[in-house]
Formats: C-alpha cells, sequence, structure tokens
C-alpha cells in the first residue's frame, strides 16, 4: 500500500509483494528487501529498445519483500495516483514508483514532447493499482469535461488520465512580445473528460516560453 509521509516521502507497505522505483530513489527500509535494477523501464529487452528509439529513457528497479520501504527524488513533492484499469500518460522523469503489477509502456506525443525537450514520446502507466508522480512544488491537479477545455504549458505539464484527447496550438505571451521567449511558443489543449496534473514550476522548452 503506498501512504505519503508529509508531501516529500512515500512508504510502501509490502507483505511480499513488489514495487517497481526509480533507481536510486529508496531512502530506507525496514524488514526483509531485495533490489534489482530492471531493463528497459520494467518492460524487459523489448522495451530496453524501444525506450532507446524512442528517447523516453526510465531507469527503474524493483523492490520486494516484506516490511515498509521510503523513497524520494531531490526533495520533490509527490502525488498519488489510483487506476481502475485506466491509463496514466506521465512525463519519465515525473514517475517515481508504481505497483509492481502495473504495466508501463511508452507512446507517440507528437509535438509536446519535441516542445517540452523530452523527446516525442511519453511513458503510459495501466491497469489496477497506484502510482507515485513528482513535482517542482505542489501539483495542481485540474478537472477537464466537455464544457470546460483546459489549456497547458508544456513546462507545466507532468501527466494526465481520463478519457482526454490533446492537440497543440501556438500562443503569444507578455515576455514572448518583449523579446523573451526562445521562438515559437505551444500550448497543449485537453478536451474530453479526466485530469491533468501540472507542476507551479516550469521546465525550460525549445519551444520558448508560454
Amino acid at each position: 500500500m503506498f501512504r505519503l509521509q508529509g508531501s516529500k516521502v512515500l512508504a510502501v507497505d509490502m507483505t511480499g509483494d513488489s514495487v517497481k522505483a526509480k533507481n536510486g530513489s529508496m531512502v530506507a527500509y525496514d524488514g526483509q528487501m531485495a533490489f534489482k535494477k530492471l531493463t528497459g523501464g520494467g518492460e524487459g529487452l523489448r522495451g530496453m529498445v524501444t525506450r532507446r528509439l524512442t528517447g523516453e529513457q526510465m531507469t527503474l528497479m524493483e523492490v520486494r519483500g516484506q516490511g515498509t520501504c521510503w523513497f524520494a527524488d531531490r526533495a520533490s513533492e509527490i502525488n498519488l495516483v489510483n487506476l481502475q484499469g485506466d491509463k496514466l500518460y506521465v512525463e519519465s522523469s515525473n514517475l517515481l514508483a508504481t505497483d509492481g503489477g502495473l504495466r508501463t509502456g511508452t507512446t507517440f506525443t507528437g509535438l509536446r514532447g519535441a516542445s517540452q525537450g523530452n523527446g516525442l514520446f511519453t511513458t503510459t502507466i495501466e491497469g489496477h493499482g497506484q502510482a507515485a508522480i513528482m513535482s517542482d512544488g505542489p501539483a495542481v491537479v485540474l478537472r477537464v469535461s466537455a464544457q470546460y477545455p483546459l489549456t497547458v504549458d508544456p513546462g507545466a505539464y507532468i501527466a494526465h488520465q481520463g478519457n482526454l484527447r490533446q492537440s497543440f496550438q501556438s500562443g503569444v505571451t507578455f515576455r514572448t512580445l518583449l523579446g523573451e521567449g526562445g521562438g515559437e511558443a505551444f500550448q497543449i489543449r485537453f478536451e474530453g473528460d479526466g485530469l491533468v496534473y501540472v507542476q507551479p514550476s516550469e521546465r525550460n522548452t525549445i519551444a520558448g516560453d508560454v
């Protein structure tokens, strides 16, 4: 079971089951634990080849045992996501841990990945269980509905889930008008029904400031 201790430490209670976590993110444990580095983001040889080809790099370890294991990474804020057979799309750099039974993969994101400097692909997590995602500062979870579509800065985007369609649009801001932007700016527009996770600290993006 995943639980938070404060907002920056993830505690996972295990009774012989396993968890997949970012390599090197374990900060403490009690009981008996075994650690194993996973190949290709936990997707085996095929996953390793796919991730090398797509540029969506993710290094995970498997932790299995009896007791409690604590995880953290650079004092990042942590959000827990419950999956009930649906799929979570998350930047690999923002993924801290998942239940061992959840499936991970990669999917094409198009222009969004290029605008963020993260490549054209992103990580997917699906099945039944919990995932822990990280953000630079407290994440904001925003609801998207048919009546209320959402537009997001690509540098602030972390993850999304639900039945969402995404498109890309150019945008001009005050910083762009002052000549402080790095080129043409893009925004991500989400429509449908679901949740979008954003962080209050923006990444540097190839497409320029939005």
